[in-house]
C-alpha cells in the first residue's frame, strides 16, 4: 500500500483555508498515537532546557504539524522545517506566513546532503528514517549538526510489526518505506559510535495500540486505497469506531510496552 497519493490528497485540501490545516493539524494529533508520544517528549525535552532560546531542526516536515506545535509550545525558539517535496514546503510556508508565525522558516533539503556544524538545540525526526537507505549518513549529519548537549528525538516504526510486517517473509505493508523499522538495539548500534549518548527510548503501538491504529487508521486507508468515494463514509465509519480507538489507545499511551510497533528514540550529543 502506498500512502504517499492519499497524503497529497489531503495537502492539496488543506492547502485552501489557513483554518482547515489548524483543524486538520488538531486531528492529526487526536487520531494518531504516535503524535501523542511525540508532544509528551517534545515538552518534557523543552523542561530540561529551561527558558533557553531553543534552536530547533524539523527534519522532514511534512505536512508541518509539528513546527506549528513546536512554535507554540516549545518558546521561545527558532524553528527551521524541511523536506525533500517541494511543492509541501511551500505549502507550508505559505500559511505560516498567513498566520502571522514568524518563528519558523522553511528549505527544501535532501537529510544525505545536510551540512550543518553545532547549530540546533534538538532535532525533531518523525516518521522519516524509514524512508532512508543511507540512515548512517543522515545520522552523522545530524551528530554534526547538534550544538554539543544537544538533543535528537527520532519516532520511527519498530521492527516488531512496524510498516505491518510480522514475519521476515512478508513485505512491508507501506510501499515508501526502505526499511521495515527499527529496535532500540539497532539504533543503539548505529548512533552510539557516531558520538551519541543513549537518554531514553519507548515502545509505542504496543497490544492496545496496534488495535487502535487497524480500526482508526489503517483499515480506512485501505478503503480510500480502493476509491476515494469512501471519504464520503469515512463519517459513519468513525461515528462508530472512535470511541473504542481513543480507549486502546491511552491504554497503550499509559502503559510501558516491552515491546510495540513503533519507536520513540531519544538520544543526545
Amino acid at each position: 500500500m502506498y500512502y504517499d497519493p492519499i497524503k497529497d490528497v489531503f495537502a492539496g485540501i488543506i492547502k485552501k483555508s489557513p483554518r482547515l490545516r489548524i483543524l486538520f493539524y488538531k486531528t492529526l494529533d487526536i487520531m494518531f498515537l504516535r503524535s501523542w508520544y511525540v508532544r509528551r517528549e517534545l515538552r518534557n525535552l523543552r523542561r530540561i532546557f529551561g527558558d533557553k532560546h531553543l534552536f530547533i531542526y524539523d527534519a522532514g516536515t511534512g505536512y508541518g504539524q509539528y513546527s506549528y506545535f513546536m512554535a507554540k509550545k516549545l518558546t521561545p525558539n527558532n524553528i527551521y522545517a524541511v523536506d525533500v517535496k517541494k511543492n509541501w514546503i511551500e505549502d507550508c510556508e505559505d500559511f505560516f506566513k498567513k498566520i502571522g508565525f514568524t518563528n519558523v522558516t522553511f528549505g527544501v533539503e535532501d537529510l544525505t546532503e545536510i551540512n550543518y556544524e553545532n547549530r540546533f538545540d534538538m532535532i525533531v525526526c518523525v516518521d522519516v528514517m524509514e524512508h532512508i537507505v543511507d540512515d548512517v549518513k543522515v545520522f552523522q549529519n545530524y551528530f554534526r549538526a547538534l550544538k554539543p548537549g544537544g538533543f535528537l528525538l527520532v519516532n520511527t516504526p519498530s521492527i516488531y510489526g512496524g510498516s505491518d510486517v510480522h514475519d521476515e517473509s512478508e513485505e512491508s505493508f507501506i510501499g515508501e518505506h526502505a526499511r521495515d523499522g527499527y529496535s532500540y538495539e539497532d539504533l543503539e548500534s548505529k548512533l552510539k559510535p557516531i558520538g551519541f549518548n543513549m537518554y531514553r527510548s519507548r515502545y509505542s503501538y504496543g497490544f492496545w495500540g496496534d488495535k487502535a491504529w487497524r480500526l482508526g487508521i489503517k483499515y480506512p486507508m485501505q478503503m480510500l486505497n480502493v476509491s476515494k468515494l469512501f471519504f464520503i463514509l469515512l463519517p459513519f465509519y468513525y461515528l462508530v469506531t472512535l470511541p473504542f480507538t481513543f480507549i486502546m489507545m491511552y491504554s497503550d499511551y499509559a502503559s510501558v510496552n516491552k515491546v510495540g510497533s513503533g519507536i520513540n528514540f531519544i538520544a543526545r550529543k
